[in-house]
């Protein structure tokens, strides 16, 4: 078949392809989007910024499926190095240990944040070793890679290097922290040969935006003269050896941004993902690691001779009191606490509207809270509970599209139609917070409608039912576009919308125009969400901060394994041991750590708090049979009175409950 035949020439030499055969587009592009986080650097707990930009790629990759495409939605974890390894001896653990330890934990973080990825990726993943040494022999062979001696300036927390003259007031221009003196053989990569075909896909292409990305990677990289790069280091083992040298271990430039093409399958025996979604639509990184990808990675894809990813964008800092939040400053804000105490939908949105794209925002309690009730509570959720509200008292939820038309719709309709090309528009342009901005003017537009309307003023005359009639349907319209538009950023309280009107969560958009639902039949449906109590929320998100930051503070270095006196069998049966199942569970809002569970024990019915939050997510608790210590004294634990402790096991970080084998009754004894 032609196509196959020359799928790869097209791949690797588009310009080529379009002369032979015509264009590329019409032969290799189809409906296909492939799109990337960058991998987080497992040295320790993700916070929110790491959130952010997992969260908008999620955004962008469940709009694009609900358009129709063919997604590839990639993230993962960035696993060797130095500070790994330090950080591992540290711990007491292996290097493997440490980050085996911390992916669960960032697993169970983007189950929580509803994060529909397609694959995760580990620098630890056997096939990505192999590809990667195989990259590296690649570059070695053509001439592109050489060994030398490095001396310069290194940087340990960004494991970064640099001349003198890229420093800045003698510190990192990346993060700003104290530099050292470094000296070591190591083998280069030859990036200087690649300066003038980078500057121009720079300047002479949108590649790289915003545009101020551009403007800092030429005058602070390009035009300072580009410098060949270290990438193999000698003086630690966490990493990649080098295939033909094992006293060096292939450094994170070749090792990590590698990563975009080997999670496809490029150098194994699999190599059909790779040519079905390369080039990557967008990588979507922070503006700190902007050269990383905008330099040095199309530089090895140009050694390579692989296409270049069609776009890199570069987004702005989350700031905290106006400094950037990092793991290294300690102003991180967790977003366990945030999401167990507002919920995913309100975190998401936050995130989303709140950071315009590409440029730095600030994240403060008050402001969050502030959003929270005067977009989802006051405009959304108010909108969509006064409404069906409305629907069941004046027409016991039955509305169509019969009825009189009347002055105030037009407006109410043209933005309805108007609507999903706009927010095609943002999407295709990575602006997530101007596209929110305009399916929250429409939702605002509605509640001004209804005050036009006075639907409860045209409910106290018969005459006038068509024309309510026709009222009620122009806002269940409203209702369901803007909900449709609205899942792919946050699920819950849409899904409860279009559940609500009758109609179902939708696969895919179609056209989301006015008419698009000819008859309702409604349900209520509780608020979607709750109106919060600024001064409460604040005091109580200080309240959990400074917690938080005691419990740091004191924790406990790792525990030597302890020794245990034996104990007798009348010491065993003193424990009343129990089957109980799992009938409700919820987080606890004051703690990031405890699950507050409701379990039935025979006939009785108890509460247990339990601190695996961080393993299990309510959801996965109900319903599950469990091993019950049920004659603890009660205990009180962020004001709940907690009676009795469920069995775990616990190894390396990693804690898993203890269930019966087969199926038993709750209440059942053990012993």
């Amino acid at each position: 078949m032609l196509f196959g035949k020359y799928y790869y020439i097209i791949k690797r030499n588009q310009q080529r392809a379009a002369a032979l055969f015509g264009s590329t587009e019409e032969i290799v592009n189809g409906k296909k989007f492939y799109i990337t986080t960058p991998i987080y650097y497992a040295s320790g707990n993700l916070h929110i910024g790491h959130t952010y930009s997992t969260v908008v790629c999620d955004a962008i990759a469940r709009y694009k499926r609900m358009q129709g495409y063919d997604v590839f939605y990639l993230t993962g974890t960035d696993e060797h190095g130095q500070k790994v390894e330090e950080k591992a001896k540290a711990a007491g653990k292996t290097p493997q240990q440490f980050v085996d330890d911390l992916v669960v934990g960032i697993k169970d973080l983007w189950k929580l944040m509803d994060i529909s990825y397609d694959k995760f990726i580990r620098t630890t993943d056997g096939y990505h070793t192999a590809a990667v040494q195989k990259i590296f022999d690649a570059l070695y062979k053509k001439g592109d890679i050489y060994k030398s001696k490095y001396k310069g300036k290194y940087c340990k927390p960004c494991e970064s290097f640099w001349t003198e003259s890229q420093l800045v007031n003698g510190c990192c221009p990346d993060c700003g922290r104290p530099v050292e003196d470094a000296e070591e053989e190591s083998y280069f990569f030859r990036l200087s040969k690649y300066a003038p075909r980078l500057r121009k896909l720079l300047t002479e292409t949108d590649f790289l935006q915003p545009q101020s990305r551009v403007n800092e990677m030429i005058n602070n990289f390009i035009d300072k003269g580009l410098q060949d790069l270290a990438v193999s280091r000698s003086t630690f083992s966490w990493g990649i050896p080098v295939p033909f040298d094992d006293k060096h271990v292939i450094y994170v430039w070749i090792d990590a941004l590698s990563n975009y093409i080997t999670a496809l399958g490029y150098g194994s025996d699999d190599e059909s993902l790779f040519e079905k979604y390369w080039p990557a639509d967008v990588h979507v990184v922070g503006k700190e690691i902007v050269r990383f990808h905008s330099i040095i990675w199309p530089a090895i894809l140009m050694a390579l001779d692989l296409p270049l990813p069609k776009k890199v964008f570069g987004h702005g800092w989350i700031k905290f009191g106006g400094q950037k939040m990092g793991k290294s400053t300690g102003n991180v804000v967790d977003p366990y606490v945030l999401a167990g105490r507002y919920g995913v939908d309100a975190l998401r949105y936050f995130l989303l509207s709140e950071m315009p794209f590409g440029s730095d925002g600030e994240f403060t309690n008050e402001l969050l809270v502030q959003k929270i009730n005067y977009d989802l509570v006051n405009d959304y959720g108010n909108l969509v509970k006064r409404t069906l509200a409305m629907s069941r008292q004046y027409f016991g939820g039955a509305v169509s599209s019969d009825g009189e038309e009347g002055s105030e719709d037009a407006d109410v309709i043209s933005v309805i139609n108007g609507l999903q090309a706009a927010v095609d528009a943002d999407m295709e342009k990575l602006t997530v917070n101007k596209a929110l901005e305009d399916i929250f003017a429409l939702v605002k537009r509605a509640n001004k409608y209804i005050d036009e309307t006075a639907p409860w003023v045209l409910a106290r005359e018969e005459s006038k039912k068509p024309r309510l009639m026709r009222v009620m349907y122009n806002l269940l319209e409203v209702i369901r576009v803007t909900s449709s538009l609205l899942l792919p950023f946050f699920r819950g309280g849409p899904g409860k919308a279009l559940d609500a009107l009758g109609v179902g969560v939708p696969v895919e958009f179609g056209t989301l125009a006015y008419g698009g639902v000819k008859a309702y039949s409604t349900h209520e449906t509780e608020a979607l969400y709750p109106r919060l109590d600024l001064n409460k929320e604040l005091k109580a998100l200080n309240e959990i901060s400074a917690a938080k930051a005691k419990e740091e503070k004191a924790a406990p270095a790792p525990e030597e394994k302890r020794e245990r006196a034996p104990i007798t069998i009348d010491d065993f049966c003193k424990l009343d041991l129990r089957v109980a199942e799992v009938i409700a569970c919820e987080r606890v809002p004051k703690s990031d750590k405890l699950l507050k569970e409701t379990l039935k024990v025979g006939d009785e019915v108890r509460t247990v708090c339990s601190g695996i939050a961080r393993y299990y997510t309510p959801e996965e608790m109900v319903g599950k049979k469990v091993v019950l210590v049920a004659n603890l004294p009660p205990r009180k634990m962020c004001g709940i009175e907690s009676r009795g402790m469920l069995l775990c096991a616990e190894k390396d970080g990693k804690v898993v409950l203890l269930s019966p084998e087969s199926d038993i009754g709750s209440g059942a004894e053990i012993g």
